[in-house]
């Protein structure tokens, strides 16, 4: 016979509260392992903000229990998977939003799935002196509001979630609407991933419907420990006056400076390769 976890526990109590007072539930269903059952039937995906949170939270407190080794096996299965999918998802992205090339995005996504740091950055240090010796060891924050936008939407996502689970966090997506679909199904197959090797559902999440308003509940909400943001001055902005502790990446203007030790010929097919780059919608490409 299995026994009972908190979760499954608390939503039981509260089930019958709501039956004997005549009130509706609203605690979300329950998996089978403990975990909220998404709203929208995609692995990752819920009707609201604080759905995402509330289950995000569950699985982040159940990846935080689990060995390093396993964090590594999770990461390894998302590489594998986002390299599998990579250019399907660069399609679907350019197919959505009529922005950029393909073959550019494909790039980007096999860069951050093959480059982004894993768990192995995770490395111990230690401080000794006359008053003792002291353990410094990395911890995570908890559960991550991230905002992605939608000159960058798979690669981002992707970026993301590597370094903030193997880190030991787990990630609300607030997506841009312009790129919803093919951001919500970088997520789903996230999810498989993560799933497919033990890993808890629900570490990556993200909302059915996104708007400028479940990003602004995203960033206030008490659930979340910090924030990632990638996108316009607007939403660097505002995620900057959230009170919460904010990591940004906002609009860029990068300049190519050529000087006298330049081999001119080698720097001008560059230039033009990196002003080309994904059609120069990115902000780190080459813009005067």
């Amino acid at each position: 016979m299995s026994t009972l976890t908190d979760t499954q526990i608390d939503y039981i109590a509260e089930k019958v509260v709501h039956i004997i007072t005549g009130k509706k539930s609203s605690a979300e269903p329950l998996a089978t392992n403990g975990s909220i059952a998404p709203s929208s039937g995609r692995q990752g995906i819920f009707n609201t903000i604080d759905e995402a949170v509330r289950a995000t939270a569950i699985a982040q407190k159940q990846l935080d229990g689990m060995t390093l080794r396993k964090r590594d096996e999770i990461i390894a299965s998302i590489r594998a998977v986002m390299l599998e999918h990579a250019h399907e998802l660069a399609s679907d992205a350019v197919s959505e939003t009529g922005l950029g090339r393909v073959e550019d995005k494909v790039a980007k996504n096999k860069l951050v799935s093959e480059k982004t740091p894993g768990a192995e950055d995770l490395n111990p240090t230690a401080r000794t002196g006359d008053h003792g010796l002291c353990l410094f060891e990395p911890a995570p924050y908890g559960v991550i509001g991230a905002i992605t936008p939608i000159t960058n939407p798979t690669s981002t996502i992707i970026c993301n979630t590597i370094g903030m689970v193997a880190a030991g966090n787990g990630v609300v997506f607030n997506v841009h609407p312009g790129v919803k679909k093919t951001s919500i199904k970088n997520i789903n197959l996230i999810n498989q991933a993560i799933t497919k090797v033990g890993g808890p559902p629900n570490l990556v999440t993200g909302i059915a419907e996104p708007t400028i308003e479940s990003a602004q509940q995203l960033m206030r909400h008490p659930g979340i420990r910090i924030l990632v943001i990638t996108g316009g001055g607007g939403v660097v902005k505002e995620a900057m006056n959230s009170g919460k502790r904010a990591i940004c990446a906002g609009p860029g203007n990068p300049p190519v400076v050529v000087d006298e030790t330049a081999d001119l010929e080698r720097a001008g097919e560059f230039i033009v390769k990196g002003a080309s780059f994904d059609n120069n919608i990115i902000c780190v490409d080459e813009k005067e």
